[in-house]
């Protein structure tokens, strides 16, 4: 696994995640149990902290950042990101907030200040603006983000799914590292 320090800034990883090697994990970073970061995925706490939550798998190519205390933001903005969240390949997540069991879609952008509550979709390529606050149980999408619908019922289990999934596809890798 590739993690370094910043400062005095220690990355600070479960012994059940899984982080491939082919990703950066830097400073002021926590992950947690059963979670899983993939290629080319880089999480850098530098200027702030990141706080990844347990059974969240972040996807390849990902990009997880945060913002530094300002006059334009205050205390800054760190990243946090709660439990059984999927984040799809290629995402960037910047100094916002992610709620238990929601699912990222691939490409998109999640901005500073912003907040996806529990139990929402955000479709591929999406962009939430800054300070946006998006509601559990429908699904998101577009460019800037726009309430869809409400999530179905098959919808819901697979966030469940999502996460478990990715928690056993990393036990698999972890065995060939």
């Amino acid at each position: 696994m590739s993690t370094r320090p910043f400062e005095n800034l220690i990355p600070r990883i479960a012994g059940s995640a899984y982080i491939d090697p082919a990703a950066l994990v830097i400073g002021d970073v926590e992950i947690g149990a059963d979670s899983s970061v993939w290629p080319l995925t880089v999480i850098r706490g530098d200027i702030n902290s990141i706080k990844i939550g347990a059974y969240t798998n972040i996807q390849d190519g990902s990009i997880l950042h945060v913002s530094h205390h300002s006059e334009y933001a205050p205390g800054g903005f760190g990243l946090r990101l709660g439990n059984r969240i999927t984040v799809g390949h290629h995402v960037v997540l910047h100094g916002c907030e992610i709620e238990d069991m929601c699912l990222i879609g691939m490409g998109s952008i999640v901005l500073d200040g912003a907040r996806i509550e529990r139990g929402a979709m955000l479709a591929a390529g999406s962009l939430v603006a800054p300070g946006k606050v998006l509601e559990g149980g429908f699904l998101w999408r577009g460019s800037p983000v726009r309430r869809a619908r409400e999530l179905t019922s098959q919808e819901c289990d697979y966030l469940d799914y999502s996460a478990d999934y990715y928690v056993q596809l990393a036990r698999r890798h972890a065995r060939r590292v």
